[in-house]
């Protein structure tokens, strides 16, 4: 037998070091400035490695850690220092209140109750599905929200069959298309809902971890939320509309069984438990501080002392301590819990800081910028063309890795032009978690493709719609709504 031709993870793997050597060989170490041939030469590596992740993605980003110590770009201690970012625990304190909320199944609750608000026809299925999903995806992952969401969403699928045990395809028109609508919403929203809050998707805390490093600014939740929200809900309305009256209509006046289905499921839930009334309280004292920040610090500190890294880790650390039972002396959170945190993002954040730091430091981006700026000016054609950019490279590559390549280059752009890096940079970054076209693009579209209902052709012909639809209201907000808010 033969042996089978080496996968793009292979070849990935072994080129990421050898173009390393060659560039490291090939580039003088200080054409710009010291030790700048050096930085290429590792930033070239990882984002093959990215790219192809040929290894996993947080070991990647593990590489400046050890590597810019040797090469002389920053001791040890100037390296480690971006893994311990306060972007880094901002995130780090959400993951923790996310957890809580799972543990004792509060975001269930949540997502059934909003479903039950908007009827039983299929189009208002659909929409409590859309709402539910948007809100969880707000606070919790969109991976987690997706998983959670779509078991609920093929329960009320199956009640289309009537027992009859068909196969997706071989439902009628109108049940098929409410099946697709209703599945593909679940995945899209799981998307979009995150781009709410600065918490609610990895781009975003990617994007405020750079700005803070670059200019000393801070994104913070309450301002990033003028901006997010407006886009998010936006961007859901157009996703509803497309799906719901273009490309999968259904006239379904009543889907029989799902009003019970969804009883039946808050039934099981029971009652509001002490646990559960706990961790809502402590979620919504993070949230009331997380929005309302500013007004507490002028009027009550005179002083920043809250921000939004030590408000999400407040939170995240009042779920170890406040009791989940008196007698027997638990916790709304264990420590066994946090096996299965998401870790890695949290390294991955780390690594793309310090490499941004790198090429800072030895004026890679200053030159890139400003070589890109002479060649252009800012204006609706310059932001149009990097969001069809950002969003098109989003469909098969991770949004996190695109947000750290990416964006500090056009921090570059930006003070070449001598205008505000947000009004490129945030752009690039909302258009980054725009991928609708295919399974690979988020993990929320490979967990509903997986359902078995969805043909790659429909989320195809979906994602393209989508997508042009996205960028439109990107490239519209980021002309108005982020001037106003950031001019």
């Amino acid at each position: 037998m033969n042996s089978p031709l080496l996968t793009g993870r292979q070849i990935g793997f072994f080129i990421g070091p050898v173009l390393f050597i060659t560039l490291l060989l090939v580039l003088p170490s200080s054409f710009i400035s010291p030790g700048a041939g050096n930085v290429l030469a590792l930033a070239a590596w990882m984002i093959l490695w990215w790219v192809t992740e040929a290894v996993p993605i947080p070991v990647t980003a593990l590489l400046p850690l050890i590597s810019f110590p040797m090469m002389g770009i920053m001791n040890m201690k100037e390296a480690a220092a971006p893994y311990a970012h306060p972007i880094i625990f901002l995130f780090l304190g959400g993951f923790l209140i996310a957890l809580a909320l799972e543990k004792h199944r509060v975001h269930e609750r949540i997502a059934l109750n909003l479903i039950r608000i908007t009827g039983t026809t299929g189009n208002g299925i659909i929409l409590g599905f859309m709402i539910a999903t948007a809100f969880l995806s707000m606070w919790i992952s969109n991976t987690a929200t997706a998983m959670m969401m779509l078991p609920i969403a093929l329960s009320v699928v199956q009640l289309l069959n009537n027992k009859k045990a068909l196969r997706p395809h071989e439902l009628p028109k109108q049940e098929r298309n409410f099946a697709m609508g209703l599945l593909l919403m679940v995945g899209y929203a799981a998307t979009l809902g995150g781009l709410a809050t600065i918490i609610g998707t990895p781009p975003n805390v990617v994007f405020a971890g750079l700005l803070d490093d670059f200019y000393h600014e801070k994104l913070d939740f309450g301002k990033w939320m003028m901006i997010g929200v407006p886009i998010s809900g936006a961007l859901l309305t157009s996703t509803y509309l497309i799906i719901t009256r273009i490309l999968f209509p259904n006239r379904l006046r009543n889907v029989e069984g799902a009003d019970e289905l969804i009883n039946n499921k808050l039934k099981a839930l029971g009652s509001l438990t002490q646990e559960e009334k706990r961790v809502l309280m402590v979620f919504s004292l993070t949230s009331f501080f997380w929005i309302f920040q500013h007004p507490i610090n002028s009027y009550l500190f005179k002083s920043d002392i809250l921000n939004d890294s030590n408000i999400a880790m407040t939170g995240g650390l009042l779920m170890f301590i406040v009791p989940a039972n008196f007698r027997s002396f638990t916790f709304l959170l264990d420590w066994k819990d946090t096996f299965n945190l998401q870790w890695g993002i949290l390294i991955l954040f780390g690594g793309g800081l310090c490499l941004a730091s790198g090429l800072e430091n030895t004026g890679i981006i200053q030159k890139a910028g400003n070589w890109l700026a002479d060649q252009s000016t800012y204006n609706v054609w310059l932001v149009m063309g990097l969001i069809v950019t950002t969003v098109l490279l989003s469909e098969f590559l991770s949004n996190v890795a695109l947000v750290q390549i990416f964006v500090p280059v056009i921090f570059g752009i930006a003070d070449g032009m001598h205008i505000n890096p947000i009004f490129l940079a945030l752009p690039i970054t909302l258009s980054a978690s725009i991928g609708f076209m295919f399974p690979i693009a988020t993990p929320p579209n490979a967990i509903v493709f997986s359902s078995g209902y969805i043909r790659m052709k429909d989320m195809v012909k979906a994602g393209v719609l989508l997508d042009l639809a996205s960028m439109l209201i990107i490239l519209l907000a980021s002309m108005t709504l982020v001037k106003w808010v950031y001019g």
